[in-house]
């Protein structure tokens, strides 16, 4: 089920860059969905390759990216500004999943 969610978060990133990179002319906008992208999908690879070694930094990893990007994207459509209060978590959850990633590592 990770592997399946990753993809599907590689992909939504995909579309969000894209769509950054042409759908929107407001550069703020552009900027959050550039950025929301490229969270989101250097976290989707990560929870892919570490899947057989650290499932839980995976799934770790999934939901903070999935915070960081999907607030960023609803700002960028022209959601509640307060939504950036709320970005910062789902970072603070990537980088927990990046400790539980090298503790796991480091138990090998």
């Amino acid at each position: 089920m990770i592997a399946i969610l990753a993809c599907l978060s590689a992909a939504l990133a995909i579309g969000a860059g894209a769509f950054g990179a042409h759908g929107v002319a407001d550069p703020k906008a552009a900027e959050w969905l550039r950025t929301g992208g490229l969270y989101q999908l250097i976290h989707a690879v990560a929870a892919v390759a570490l899947i057989g070694v650290a499932r839980g930094a995976a799934a770790l990893m999934l939901v903070g990216a999935a915070i960081f990007a999907l607030t960023l994207y609803a700002m960028a459509l022209g959601g509640p500004k307060w939504l950036g209060a709320v970005t910062p978590i789902g970072g603070m959850l990537m980088i927990a999943g990046w400790l539980w990633a090298a503790w796991s590592f480091g138990q090998r």
